[in-house]
């Protein structure tokens, strides 16, 4: 069974950093993306970054020049490294892993991780 952890969240005052992991393990197609979404309360869920097999990234426009993502495919772990934190910031942070043609695309989710940012 796939399974996706994530690690790293705590609070954090403003201007603060943390590192969010993910770590997937289970059987996973190769050809996939992996990111991150995060849910605030009251909120959809929204997509923060995304990174490819092939390290081409995506983030959110209220994000960049923040957040980085990275990805360690032998490990399949992807990571987030979040700067600069705001208290918008808040929020459940949960990786998710989406596999793609040739493959059946399919959808994997973490349990999340809580990220508080706050004075």
């Amino acid at each position: 069974q796939v399974r996706l952890v994530e690690s790293g969240g705590g609070l954090v005052q403003p201007g603060g950093s943390l590192r969010l992991s993910c770590a997937a393990s289970g059987t996973i197609f190769s050809a996939n993306t992996m990111g991150w979404y995060r849910q605030a309360p009251g909120k959809e869920r929204e997509l923060v970054a995304l990174i490819t097999r092939g390290y081409t990234t995506n983030y959110a426009d209220s994000v960049k020049g923040r957040f980085t993502i990275s990805r360690d495919n032998p490990k399949e772990t992807a990571y987030l490294q979040m700067n600069s934190l705001k208290p918008e910031d808040t929020a459940v942070y949960y990786c998710n892993v989406r596999t793609l043609p040739p493959a059946r695309r399919m959808d994997y989710w973490g349990q999340g991780t809580q990220v508080t940012v706050s004075s």
